[in-house]
C-alpha cells in the first residue's frame, strides 16, 4: 500500500510540475487609430528552443493558434488577426514544414468602437508549444486590453 501511495505521489507530483512549465509570456494592449478605431496588438515572447504555431490550419498542426474574442456590441471587429514574425521550418517532433513562431510572435486586430466611452476588450489566446523534442498540452490563456 505505502508502494502504492508513494507511486501515486510521484506521479501526480511529475504532472503538476509539467504542467507548470512556462516558456512562453503572452501580453496585449491597444492603440488607438482615430475616436472611433483602434488595433489590438498581442505579443508572445518565446523561450529559445521552443516555438508554438501559426494560425494558418494545416493537416500536420496538432494545434493551430487561435485568438477569439468576447462579443460584444461595443466594439466589432474589422477583419482577420493578422500575424507577424513567422516563418516556415522543419518540425522534428511532427515531421513536417510549418508555419511557426520562435523568439517572438505578434498578432495584430483592427477594432471600430461603437461608442465613445472607454471598454474592455476580453480575448482568449489558445496555443501549444513544442520544442524539438516534445509538445506541452493546449494552453488558452485570457488577455485584456483597456481602450482608453
Amino acid at each position: 500500500m505505502k508502494i502504492l501511495l508513494t507511486l501515486c505521489i510521484g506521479l501526480f507530483s511529475f504532472l503538476y510540475v509539467q504542467s507548470q512549465e512556462n516558456h512562453i509570456t503572452w501580453s496585449a494592449s491597444y492603440k488607438s487609430i482615430s475616436s472611433s478605431e483602434g488595433e489590438i496588438t498581442i505579443k508572445a515572447v518565446i523561450e529559445k528552443g521552443w516555438h508554438t504555431y501559426s494560425q494558418q490550419a494545416n493537416n500536420a498542426v496538432p494545434f493551430p493558434t487561435l485568438i477569439s474574442y468576447k462579443e460584444s456590441t461595443q466594439y466589432q471587429l474589422v477583419g482577420k488577426t493578422e500575424e507577424k514574425n513567422s516563418h516556415e521550418e522543419f518540425d522534428e517532433v511532427l515531421k513536417a514544414k510549418l508555419l511557426v513562431f520562435s523568439n517572438k510572435a505578434e498578432f495584430k486586430q483592427k477594432v471600430k468602437l461603437n461608442t465613445k466611452s472607454p471598454q474592455t476588450i476580453f480575448l482568449k489566446v489558445e496555443y501549444i508549444l513544442c520544442d524539438n523534442k516534445k509538445c506541452l498540452p493546449p494552453t488558452t490563456i485570457d488577455l485584456e486590453v483597456k481602450t482608453q
